[in-house]
């Protein structure tokens, strides 16, 4: 199974990739001319799931689903490492890390079982400082996407088939549902002040599609973010592709 995927400057895709055996599972590498590769080999039980990506530091960091922790691969050497553990990121009963992104030097993770929202700061010396819980009651999250500089997020729901706007202090609203056309929702991606979230309809059953809002909110820069800190987000569903 294909999961997280991002793109350096250069166009290159790292693109996670699970299949239960040793000879395949790991993080591929896909260049602009088609070339394919596998770019670091991980354990045949993980399950990498979100790929976060630090650039600057020539990072990855990966959530893994199965065992419950965030890997880090050095873009540089390939070298990998298991970079963050404990109960917070385990499944309960079924996934565990989930979503991941960076922001101001920490990593952001999604719980799905335990229906969180996890900051973990990077350290000086680049190891994993404790996890917190930022956010809960978001039951089924899965991945994620940062609104603004206040630090709201977007969060897609999956099994309640909702988008959930969580403030940075730890409250959220519902702003988009199966009314809207969301079908297990899978990620969330925000840009030039739109909104994109992917249906899967994994258990629905039911449309598998690209829904497209608008994200609103005072002094938005058109990016999606807010220039004056807080802002009042919405979300307002623009159409649904077919």
């Amino acid at each position: 199974m294909t999961t997280g995927i991002v793109r350096t400057h250069d166009g290159v895709l790292y693109v996670g990739y699970n299949t239960g055996t040793a000879a395949l599972t790991g993080i591929w590498r896909i260049t602009p001319d088609g070339s394919v590769s596998r770019f670091v080999a991980l354990p045949a039980n993980t399950f990498t799931n979100g790929v976060g990506l630090d650039e600057h530091h020539g990072f990855l960091y990966l959530a893994d689903s199965a065992l419950g922790k965030v890997w880090r691969v050095s873009l540089r050497d390939r070298a990998v490492r298991s970079w963050a553990t404990g109960r917070r990121l385990s499944p309960d009963k079924f996934i565990g890390a989930n979503g991941i992104k960076l922001r101001n030097d920490a990593v952001w993770v999604s719980n799905y079982d335990r229906g969180t929202l996890l900051r973990i700061p990077i350290r000086r010396d680049g190891s994993a400082g404790t996890a917190s819980v930022r956010a809960s009651g978001l039951a089924g999250i899965d991945d994620f996407a940062f609104a603004g500089r206040d630090g709201a997020v977007l969060a897609a729901l999956n099994p309640r088939s909702e988008l959930a706007l969580v403030r940075p202090d730890g409250t959220h609203t519902i702003e988009l549902g199966a009314r809207n056309g969301l079908s297990n929702p899978t990620s969330v991606a925000v840009r030039e002040g739109r909104v994109y979230v992917p249906s899967a309809a994994y258990t629905t059953q039911r449309d598998p599609n690209l829904l497209v809002g608008r994200l609103s909110g005072h002094g938005t820069d058109g990016h999606g973010t807010d220039r004056h800190g807080a802002g009042d987000h919405r979300i307002h569903a623009l159409r649904n592709p077919r």
